[in-house]
C-alpha cells in the first residue's frame, strides 16, 4: 500500500529527490524556449508533484490519458528513466505528442496508441500501477472512466486527473466534479495544490520548493487544479 499522498508526503519527496527534479527541471525549461516552445498544460507544482509520486513508487507500468504536446509524457518518462524501470502507456485522439517526445526518452519504454481511448479499453494495460487523466474535461468522460476504467486497476495505485479546480469549487456538472462526488461517497481521500482551492497548501509548497533552491518557475501560471490520490 502506498502512503497517503497529502502535504507531508509531498514535501519529504521534494527534499528527497531535490537534486534530480531541479535536473529535470532545467530539461524542460529548454523545451520551453524557442525553437521548441512547447505548450505546457501542467503547472510547475502539479508537474513536479507527478515527477515525485513516480520516482517513489515506481510503478512498472503508467498508463497516461491525454498528451496533447506531450508535456506531461516527457515529465513521466524523465521519471521512469530516473528510477531505471518502468513503461509508458499513451493515449490521445491526436498524435501531436509523437513529434515533441525525445528518442532518449521513449526509446524502450513509452508505447503511444491514438484514438479515443473509450474505444480502445482493451488496450489500456489493466496491469497499470499508476494512472494519469488529462483528456476531456466532462461529466461523460469522468463516468466513463469511473465505471469502466477504475475497476480494471489495482485497488491502491495513484492516480491524477487534471482540470478539476480551476475555482474553489469544482465547476457544476464537470469532470471534477463527478470525479469529487465518487471520492466522497467512497470516503476516499485527495490531494491538491490548487491555489484557488487550497491556497494555504499552494504556498506552503511553494516556500519548500524555494528552501530547495527550486523556486524560480518554469513557466508562469496561477492554474494547478490537479488532484492526487490512491485509487480505492
Amino acid at each position: 500500500m502506498h502512503p497517503q499522498i497529502d502535504f507531508d508526503h509531498i514535501s519529504s519527496l521534494y527534499r528527497t529527490y531535490a537534486d534530480d527534479l531541479d535536473r529535470v527541471r532545467e530539461k524542460q525549461r529548454k523545451l520551453l524556449a524557442p525553437p521548441t516552445s512547447m505548450k505546457a498544460q501542467l503547472d510547475d507544482i502539479e508537474a513536479e508533484i507527478t515527477y515525485l509520486l513516480l520516482r517513489d513508487t515506481r510503478p512498472e507500468t503508467v498508463v497516461e490519458i491525454g498528451t496533447f504536446h506531450g508535456w506531461s509524457t516527457i515529465w513521466i518518462l524523465h521519471a521512469l528513466r530516473d528510477n531505471g524501470t518502468g513503461h509508458l502507456y499513451s493515449y490521445d485522439m491526436v498524435d501531436h505528442v509523437v513529434r515533441n517526445v525525445p528518442d532518449h526518452l521513449s526509446a524502450g519504454r513509452w508505447t503511444f496508441t491514438q484514438g479515443d481511448a473509450r474505444e480502445n479499453l482493451e488496450k489500456i494495460p489493466d496491469t497499470a500501477d499508476f494512472l494519469f487523466i488529462d483528456a476531456a474535461h466532462s461529466a461523460r468522460f469522468a463516468r466513463w472512466y469511473i465505471q469502466r476504467l477504475f475497476p480494471r486497476m489495482t485497488a491502491g495505485i495513484p492516480v491524477c486527473v487534471h482540470d478539476v479546480f480551476h475555482g474553489r469549487r469544482a465547476m457544476p456538472f464537470s469532470e471534477g466534479a463527478v470525479v469529487l462526488r465518487w471520492l466522497a461517497e467512497r470516503d476516499n481521500a485527495y490531494f491538491t495544490p490548487s491555489r484557488a482551492h487550497a491556497p494555504e497548501i499552494h504556498d506552503r509548497l511553494k516556500d519548500v520548493k524555494r528552501s530547495l533552491a527550486l523556486g524560480l518557475p518554469l513557466r508562469e501560471s496561477s492554474h494547478n487544479p490537479m488532484i492526487f490520490f490512491n485509487l480505492q
